[in-house]
């Protein structure tokens, strides 16, 4: 049995066994048991009522947080003519076709966080996806980077855009800022998070949605909040 920390013994001991808080309480929790040295992240756990056998059950997509996330992302684009200026003109960091797909692929270039491309260019990416799917780097329509309309996913992308998709399990994670975020911030992201969970519930789930919410920092105990503190 792998043998905690005294930082994680110490910070587990803070969170009562069983207990499910306020969002509240538990985001005021959250800052209380980050222990690491650096600004770690925070992040909310869903799990959900969801048979992923279902297509319309595979949840995927994405949101930009209204506080954003805290991080610095540095942004790809896939892309031609007016589009790569404008990809440009809106702050994107890296912007090419062809000789940035062979850099990747020749070189094993990979010093970006987010990959944005025009529909016309995804055929030259096909021979990429085994090393950009694992990586969660492929552009997809679903969560914006497949887009006609570069500039706005470059900036959504610099503002704090997060992905999401359902795990197998029918689990939902997700950054919602850092532990040096104020519990305003980090509240109004995590109401927006869930909120857009809720948004896409399929019709065809029966019974509860959502089995349970948590939220925990980088290495900390998840802390359980309660179902209905997201009820409108």
């Amino acid at each position: 049995m792998k043998k905690r920390s005294k930082k994680y013994q110490e910070a587990f001991s803070k969170v009562e066994k069983n207990k499910v808080y306020t969002k509240e309480e538990a985001v005021k929790l959250v800052k209380e048991t980050s222990i690491t040295s650096f600004d770690s992240s925070i992040e909310v756990a869903m799990r959900l009522n969801l048979d992923t056998k279902k297509a319309d059950q595979q949840l995927r997509g994405a949101i930009v947080l209204p506080k954003g996330t805290g991080k610095e992302v540095k942004v790809l684009v896939i892309a031609k003519g007016d589009q790569a200026k404008l990809a440009k003109e809106a702050g994107a960091d890296f912007v090419g076709d062809t000789d940035l797909l062979e850099k990747i692929e020749k070189e094993n270039w990979f010093d970006f966080d987010t990959m944005i491309a025009t529909p016309e260019m995804m055929p030259l990416l096909g021979r990429l996806g085994r090393v950009l799917g694992p990586k969660g780097l492929m552009p997809n329509p679903k969560t914006g980077t497949v887009t006609m309309d570069v500039a706005k996913a470059v900036s959504d992308a610099k503002a704090g855009r997060v992905e999401y998709r359902t795990d197998s399990f029918g689990n939902i994670h997700g950054i919602i800022g850092k532990s040096s975020f104020s519990e305003e911030d980090l509240i109004e992201n995590l109401n927006a998070f869930v909120a857009q969970i809720l948004k896409i519930k399929p019709s065809t789930v029966k019974g509860d949605y959502v089995k349970n919410i948590s939220i925990s920092s980088t290495m900390g105990p998840g802390i359980k909040i309660q179902i209905n503190a997201f009820d409108k």
